[in-house]
């Protein structure tokens, strides 16, 4: 999914997916059933950020298959053609169009995350794959991405979700108040679920700013023990 969309906002007028025809692949991994189902995921999210989803295509075609093969190819480029460039077709403006790629990008974690159950569907009817998404579902989706903040009052410092964090998005070390860098967050919630119920200080926001992080002079935790000892 990130290939695809990474394609589009380095300014691909069209993507096209070909692999082996459905239950024929020497591999039986499935994985041209798991692409179909991908696919139509990604085409509703194209729809939704204004992208023609006429621009990604996928088909089979088996490797004895050269003239099939040259047909695909000869039909999407003139149907990529017939769109037009990229943006200019659909009254968007370049940079717009690639910031919102690059933000859908960024949500693919996510994205696969909350439709986990429907991307792991399989059925022996690949043409049932092509309404298993809706608009409303993909607003929905989209409109409900979480924010993952972390309390500063409540913060231990422990580094659970530091260490456990894929793309090294938090920072802290010991006696430091930990910061998730929301540049960075790929919103995959491990640091939500890592962090122990007796602090609880990772908090899940939807549909709300994330608070401002804390100054560094504020971010170190100062233990009772060393509070003692200082008093003394």
């Amino acid at each position: 999914m990130a290939f695809i969309f990474r394609a589009f906002s380095k300014g691909m007028d069209g993507v096209c997916i070909i692999g082996c025809w459905p239950g024929e692949c020497n591999y039986a991994t499935g994985g041209n059933y798991h692409a179909f189902n991908m696919v139509q995921l990604c085409k509703r999210l194209l729809e939704h950020e204004g992208v023609n989803p006429e621009r990604l295509m996928i088909d089979w075609c088996s490797s004895s298959e050269g003239i099939r093969f040259a047909n695909l190819i000869d039909e999407f480029s003139n149907k990529i053609k017939e769109l037009g460039p990229l943006g200019e077709a659909e009254g968007l403006e370049g940079e717009q169009l690639r910031k919102k790629l690059e933000d859908l990008t960024k949500l693919v974690p996510y994205i696969k995350l909350a439709k986990k159950d429907k991307l792991a569907l399989r059925f022996d009817d690949i043409e049932r794959y092509k309404d298993l998404y809706s608009k409303e579902e993909v607003e929905e989706l989209l409109r409900e991405v979480p924010s993952y903040w972390i309390d500063p009052d409540k913060c231990q410092a422990c580094g659970l979700c530091r260490r456990r964090c894929p793309v090294d998005a938090i920072s802290g070390d010991k006696n430091l108040i930990h910061i998730v860098d929301q540049e960075k967050c790929i919103k995959c919630g491990t640091c939500y679920e890592v962090c122990p119920d007796r602090f609880a200080a990772v908090k899940k926001l939807v549909g709300e700013p994330v608070p401002p992080p804390i100054p560094e002079e504020q971010r170190v935790i100062v233990r009772k023990k060393a509070k003692e000892a200082t008093a003394s």
